[in-house]
């Protein structure tokens, strides 16, 4: 059905009021920390949409719930899972209901949640809740705090939300490998007494690390630091949906990494945001900080917020150089500048992993790769080659949106890109004239 502009905007203003009421709700409520008494007393269960703005986990679903003589109940089932990084390119995993990584588990601070875990693995499994403040039996730390779900259990854990923020749960069970294969997931708890009414957006990624070596189905649970396909919610560019923000709206974007070995960067382009919060909990006012970069460290979450006022398409990404990058080769020669083309050609014939990169790095992408692979680099964008993979996606802001439709590339004002100096412009402004060589084997 087509959407004329009227009823955008009829729709756009229904949705605004909507969201504003919802805010203003919420907002109200002038506590930051559940009242004395409270979770002894028992809290009705939080609402989605009423009592809170559901988060939104790109490339993601929310794990559903129903509610039980007063108590979220959900069901985790860990298994086997066929997950495709981008297409051209799929594994064969370990996660939760199907997916990896696992459904994002929300809910409202002081809710008594009760959470199933099956486990359909042929390996025995615990789940961790990462940063949650619960009984010591409820940990999840296979030998210590419970023996571990044996393949074909179900066990049950259950606590009540003493705290709001951005967690994670993961396995703790051999989570070397566990963890390697993919088990884990974001746990969103919202504030029961927020002192802030809520962004406009609210977005949460999860950052992984991986070893898959070209060509492979199995992801490396051995490896310790050479790690090469970095995700965002398990997904690599160019798979990796673009959030999406209408100019002038409050965003938040939660971040949470659980990669094995490495910290992450992660530079947000075109704004300068607000650091709000880490997993150990919301940071007062007076002790936030700007950035257009955050540092996660592996094992944390940071959340921060921005007002999206300034359209375009805006880069999101780690800023580790090699983590916008997939399946990198290493311990080979740098060829940059070398004519290596009939090199490449009768190499690749017996080794079919070997890519180099090429004669100008990795710009033009390199199309000789093994089945099941991906370029190290890159996608097609609006002006050509997008030379970044890995842990890099779109911010999209725009003055109008129809939800749930990408918005496409960004229509640049006249005279706002930048192109080709006129030389007349550099004759004017003193600029030297500077001829480009032709290129030559050497």
């Amino acid at each position: 059905m087509s959407l004329s502009r009227r009823n955008f905007l009829t729709r756009s203003t229904t949705a605004a009021l909507a969201g504003a009421a919802l805010g203003n709700k919420l907002a109200a409520r002038s506590s930051t920390t559940l009242r004395s008494g409270e979770l002894a007393a028992g809290l009705a269960p939080g609402v989605p949409g009423v009592d809170y703005r559901p988060v939104i986990t790109p490339d993601g679903v929310a794990l559903p719930f129903r509610i039980v003589d007063g108590v979220k109940v959900f069901h985790l089932v860990a298994e086997e899972v066929e997950h495709e990084f981008a297409p051209g390119m799929a594994v064969k995993a370990w996660g939760y209901n199907g997916r990896v990584h696992g459904p994002t588990i929300e809910a409202l601070e002081g809710d008594r949640v009760r959470i199933y875990v099956t486990n359909r693995l042929d390996a025995p499994t615990t789940v961790h809740w990462h940063g949650l403040l619960i009984p010591a039996g409820m940990d999840g730390i296979g030998g210590l705090t419970q023996r571990p779900i044996l393949p074909g259990e179900t066990f049950r854990y259950e606590f009540t939300l003493r705290q709001h923020g951005t967690f994670m749960y993961h396995s703790h069970h051999d989570e070397m490998t566990q963890m390697a294969l993919g088990m884990m997931g974001l746990f969103v708890i919202h504030p029961r007494h927020p002192s802030e009414p809520p962004p406009d957006r609210d977005y949460a990624y999860l950052l992984s690390e991986w070893r898959v070596e070209p060509g492979a189905r199995r992801p490396d649970p051995n490896e310790m630091s050479d790690f090469n396909v970095l995700t965002l919610n398990a997904k690599i560019a160019p798979a990796t949906s673009a959030i999406v923000a209408r100019t002038g709206e409050r965003v938040r974007i939660r971040v949470g990494n659980l990669s094995a070995m490495d910290h992450h960067p992660i530079h947000l382009h075109g704004h300068a945001f607000t650091v709000v919060e880490t997993d150990g909990g919301a940071i007062p006012a007076a002790g936030r900080w700007p950035e257009v970069s955050v540092l996660v460290p592996t094992g944390s979450t940071r959340t921060f917020e921005f007002v999206a006022d300034n359209p375009g398409d805006w880069a999101l990404h780690c800023h580790m150089t090699h983590h916008v990058m997939t399946q990198m080769s290493h311990g080979i020669p740098n060829l940059v500048g070398v004519d290596a083309s009939r090199f490449d050609e009768e190499l690749e014939r017996i080794a079919p992993s070997y890519a180099d990169m090429g004669q100008h790095g990795h710009g033009g992408g390199n199309t000789s790769i093994p089945p099941n692979s991906l370029p190290m680099v890159g996608t097609r964008g609006p002006f050509g080659y997008i030379t970044m993979s890995g842990m890099f996606t779109l911010l999209k802001v725009r003055d109008e949106l129809r939800e749930g439709v990408d918005p496409g590339w960004y229509e640049h004002p006249a005279g706002t890109v930048a192109s080709p100096a006129d030389p007349a412009d550099l004759a004017r402004d003193g600029i030297a004239m500077y001829r480009a060589r032709a290129n030559s084997p050497r």
